[in-house]
């Protein structure tokens, strides 16, 4: 793959990153069938629908959520995506939902969880126990986190899948344990392929972990080193093993980590964008000895090293921010150890 060396609009970022490998078309061939994707409002949903479209033409792809945010809908529908709108919250509206093969799992909640603990909870595990039992004959890949690992060594290359998930305190990563039961639950009473896709972190030029350092080293703003050591992959190569992992079910469904093979230092990372955007980081706090970090050679080996390296993505980065383009205005939080979102 040819890389470009700067995208002049979000339209441009949005045409890359939804181009399909040879490899996806494939493995989507082996996963015949509708794909239905639940959650695709969100950060990283309307890409991965994008690309699932023109990875397989014909087929119907489905996009659910309440579509609140303006824009996205019409943006589904000129990408030949039909947007279904539903609250998953009502088991009779995920009920009304097509029976497609394929369901890529996306809702969750996370943002906002200390402020209402009570919702994060049932956004994040009795709408998976829901979702899991109405498509109990579908091949389902759900949307987890590497949150739900306890801190590792940072100089341990990572959480593998066989460490436990018993996640540091907070209702979000706790709740996230309980999405990850529902789905291994049902998937062993009814027999449903899967995969628990713990992500850890994507990586677009409007949000992420390193649009969050980028900024503070251009804006003059201090970076926390609390949380010193991060994984992150680019957001097209993370949609894609999304995609591929329909085709990669097991029975009952397993986790697998999908991140970057390298463990990424913040100060160094910061001192990078330091010489692309011409500005001296400012530090606060001091490294931990552990963070959350995952081994994703589980991932690299099934479905290969990503395709943007890290290089690449903090040199787009740094250029998206010089030119003051499009943010989401959605900050990652990854320096947060408490769990408090």
């Amino acid at each position: 793959m040819t890389l470009p060396s700067r995208f002049e609009s979000v339209e441009a970022v949005e045409e890359f990153m939804t181009r399909p490998s040879a490899a996806l078309v494939a493995d989507l061939a082996r996963a015949p069938g509708d794909i239905l994707v639940l959650g695709v409002a969100g950060k990283m949903g309307p890409t991965l629908a994008r690309l699932a479209k023109r990875a397989a033409p014909d087929r119907r792809v489905i996009g659910v959520a309440r579509f609140s945010e303006p824009g996205v809908r019409e943006a589904l529908v000129a990408a030949g995506v039909e947007p279904l709108s539903a609250d998953l919250l009502d088991r009779r509206q995920i009920e009304a939902l097509p029976q497609a093969p394929n369901v890529i799992f996306m809702a969750g909640r996370k943002f906002g969880a200390t402020g209402d603990v009570p919702l994060t909870w049932a956004m994040n595990v009795h709408v998976p126990a829901m979702v899991a039992e109405v498509f109990r004959a579908s091949r389902i890949v759900a949307f987890s986190t590497g949150c739900v690992y306890p801190f590792v060594p940072v100089d341990g290359g990572g959480a593998g899948e066989d460490v436990p998930p018993i996640p540091p305190p907070g209702d979000y990563a706790t709740s996230c344990v309980g999405r990850e039961r529902m789905f291994e639950y049902f998937s062993k009473k009814h027999g449903t392929p899967g995969r628990l896709f713990r992500l850890n972190y994507a990586i677009d030029m409007r949000y992420g972990v390193l649009h969050d350092i980028g900024r503070k080293v251009r804006d003059d703003e201090p970076i926390d080193l609390s949380m010193g050591h991060v994984n992150v992959i680019w957001q097209g190569d993370a949609n894609e093993v999304a995609l591929r992992c329909l085709a990669h079910a097991t029975t009952p469904t397993s986790p697998i980590n999908v991140t970057g093979p390298q463990t990424l230092e913040v100060r160094q990372l910061a001192a990078e964008f330091g010489k692309l955007l011409g500005k001296q980081p400012r530090f606060v706090g001091k490294e931990a000895s552990t963070g959350w970090l995952n081994d994703s050679r589980r991932m690299v080996t099934t479905f290969g090293a990503p395709s943007v390296p890290v290089g690449q993505m903090l040199a787009w980065t740094a250029d998206w921010l010089a030119r003051d383009m499009k943010t989401l205005n959605k900050p990652t939080h990854y320096e947060v150890r408490d769990g408090q979102y």
